[in-house]
Order: structure tokens, then sequence, then C-alpha cells
């Protein structure tokens, strides 16, 4: 399986709350829905939509997955909320038991076995593993070398500080841009994909 990688990024690369004022308030954060006033529903609904089309499963950091386990199932009815419940979905935590996986098809992985779980399934056969979101999660993704694809869409917004998910450790990852798309709203929608060292 390929692990992509699709987030809202300010262009200061902050990731946290794109999606509403208490999906994440932690260190103060106080932009949440930032993301809101740029989204273009022709071009980004489109790049979603085809994220969607090869997703076989999805992978979430725990704070993430709560989010969306507290929202996605009161949509049923929706193609794409449809998707989100029904698809199979992988939960890293150190802190919930089985007995919390309340969205169905959810399957826990224990933090301490994160990155040889995580391994084990990029090297099954299959669709995408899609993550969202999940910043801490895809930092350590990044740095194992775990992530085929990421998909940013960057909006033209300065938050000045925030959550974000590159690794900070001087380590360096060339990346290869396989497509672009700006929108209406000015939000670039690029894909990159890791290159060779050189």
């Amino acid at each position: 399986m390929r692990i992509v990688v699709s987030e809202f990024m300010s262009l200061d690369g902050v990731v946290q709350a794109p999606g509403g004022p208490d999906e994440d308030t932690d260190g103060g954060f106080a932009h949440g829905g930032w993301s809101h006033p740029y989204f273009d529903p022709e071009v980004m609904g489109g790049a979603i939509s085809d994220a969607v089309a090869t997703t076989e499963a999805l992978l979430f950091g725990r704070r993430t997955w709560q989010t969306m386990a507290a929202a996605w199932p009161e949509r049923a009815g929706d193609p794409f909320a449809d998707h989100m419940n029904a698809v199979r979905k992988y939960v890293v935590t150190g802190t919930l038991g089985d007995a919390d996986l309340t969205w169905n098809n959810t399957t826990r992985i224990p933090a301490d076995e994160a990155v040889a779980r995580i391994r084990d399934l990029r090297d099954a056969d299959g669709g995408d593993l899609h993550v969202m979101g999940s910043p801490t999660l895809v930092r350590t993704l990044l740095t194992e070398g775990l992530v085929d694809e990421l998909r940013l869409m960057i909006t033209p917004v300065l938050l000045g500080g925030g959550k974000t998910i590159f690794p900070a450790d001087g380590g360096r990852r060339p990346l290869e841009l396989v497509s672009t798309v700006t929108t209406g709203t000015g939000v670039h929608v690029a894909t990159y994909r890791p290159a060779e060292k050189g």
C-alpha cells in the first residue's frame, strides 16, 4: 500500500485546526477554521474526491481520529461520509483501548509498535493508506521515510505558529513536484513524491 498524506496547510507550514475553532487549541492556537474562507469546492473538492477514489484504508493519530469519529457517523447518507464510515481505519494511540474504538471498522495500533506496524501495512498489497491531519504521526512517517506522496493544499495565509508536519531533525528530504493547480481563492494544490537524493 502507498502511504499518502493530505493536508490543509498555511503558507508558513501550519496544519493545526483547519476545520473549526475548537478542533485543536493546543498551545493557545486561536485560528481554528482558518482554511474555510479559501475552500474552492471545484478544485479542492475534486482533489479530495480523487484521493478518496484510491483510498483503501485511513490512518490517523489519536486526536484526529477522535475528531473524525465524533463528526462522520452523524453524516451518513452523503457519499463521502458513507465512504469515511465504511472504509477500514487505523488509529495510532497510546491511550485509547479497543473498547474506545466506537467508529465503525477501526483497528488500534499501539503507539510503541506504530512504526513497525505501519511499515507492515505499507509492504502489503492494496490501494492507498491515506493520512489526513495527524501532524505528530505524519512527522514520524516523514522522519522514517514512510510517506510515498504528499498532497498539500497550501493556503495564502500566515498563521504565525502552530503544529506542522515537518521534521526538525536537520535531515534533507528531496521531493519531486508531480502535479499542481491553483484555485481561484489562491490555494496552491500540490502533489509531491520523494525524489532520489543526489
